[in-house]
């Protein structure tokens, strides 16, 4: 095996595609999803199935085909966001204004390979998302409709997804949002989200600040940094990383993980995204950006367990990973996702 960030990602996506990727119901032509644990367990359930973690998987999907292209891969990118709208009844969107987010943002990225797909998944996900802005506590986009909370999962990929697709002043206005309402001035960190009232004001701010609240709105910064031009943009996206280098991230660089696996195991490969995102299209941010993914490359790596399939990741990139068993956090593809993606995040920096 090399020893190149590019070999190594080629290596990741490899075992997370002969353990997960499948087709729809194991037999249809032409779509393919990801099955959410493996080894699976002896009850297999079709429900819940992770609408987002399948938005992350097109992701890394796309990411690899960027490093190394291939028709094969191509393909599967094609097959995998027809997948994704079957397994969702035939619809692009839900309730969660998070969850299509992130597939809005993974299809944007597909391009011409998501084929036929693609113009009109864009065009539901971008007309939900804008319906989703409401005055209520001072702006934002819901989390789930017909709820009480505003969150920075669903307003930071929002914000990206918006200002790629050329819709910047809205993009603005979530940014400004989350940075009025959601950044907490003692830390500079990014809180989870605020819950909100019946006449409309704010009476809770839910203030964990998990790491990929802070990758979106430091991925939202970069994208409208790099569109718009205003001071202000690069200004955040240099506190909202020195808090990360300074308040979360170990001595060593090291992205600190959770105690589980589930939806938290995606939680620092976003944040990995975004770091390398920052570090390519913004010079002053490169340097911390890059300690930070290339320190948290090497300790995922490094801890890594072998198995047939391939390489195997732990949930806390800290930690040495288990051979996967049902129940274990290194079953789940949301934490073998974060692993690939750390790893493509890195092959980007060479």
């Amino acid at each position: 095996m090399g020893d190149s960030w590019a070999e190594r990602a080629a290596a990741a996506e490899t075992a997370v595609r002969r353990r997960h990727l499948r087709r729809i119901a194991g037999v249809t032509p032409g779509t393919g999803i990801g099955r959410i644990a493996w080894p699976r367990p002896r009850v297999s359930r079709p429900w819940p199935w992770h609408y987002w973690w399948q938005a992350h998987l097109l992701d890394c999907l796309v990411d690899a085909q960027q490093r190394d292209p291939q028709a094969r891969r191509g393909a599967a990118v094609a097959a995998l966001t027809r997948g994704i709208r079957l397994k969702n009844l035939g619809r692009w969107t839900n309730d969660y204004y998070d969850d299509i987010a992130w597939f809005g943002l993974a299809v944007d990225r597909a391009g011409t390979l998501a084929r036929r797909s693609g113009p009109g998944a864009l065009r539901a996900v971008t007309d939900r998302l804008r319906a989703g802005w409401t005055p209520d506590g001072g702006g934002g986009i819901w989390w789930r409709r017909a709820d009480d909370f505003k969150n920075a999962p669903a307003n930071g990929p929002a914000a990206i997804l918006l200002a790629r697709r050329g819709q910047v002043a809205l993009a603005a206005a979530i940014v400004d949002w989350m940075a009025a309402q959601l950044v907490d001035p003692g830390t500079g960190l990014v809180r989870d989200g605020v819950r909100l009232a019946p006449d409309g004001t704010v009476r809770e701010v839910a203030a964990t600040t998990y790491t990929y609240c802070q990758g979106v709105y430091l991925g939202a910064c970069v994208e409208l940094a790099e569109r718009d031009g205003d001071p202000r943009w690069a200004e955040r996206a240099g506190a909202v990383l020195d808090a990360v280098s300074t308040r979360m991230a170990g001595a060593d660089g090291v992205v600190p993980g959770y105690d589980d696996g589930g939806d938290g195991g995606l939680f620092n490969g976003i944040l990995a995204r975004y770091l390398a995102d920052a570090a390519r299209r913004r010079p002053e941010l490169a340097a911390p950006a890059r300690r930070l993914v290339l320190a948290s490359a090497e300790s995922v790596w490094d801890n890594r367990a072998e198995i047939a399939t391939g390489p195997v990741f732990a949930h806390d990139w800290r930690r040495p990973a288990r051979v996967p068993a049902p129940g274990t956090p290194e079953a789940d593809l949301s934490v073998q996702l974060s692993g690939w993606m750390l790893l493509e995040a890195a092959a980007t920096l060479g």
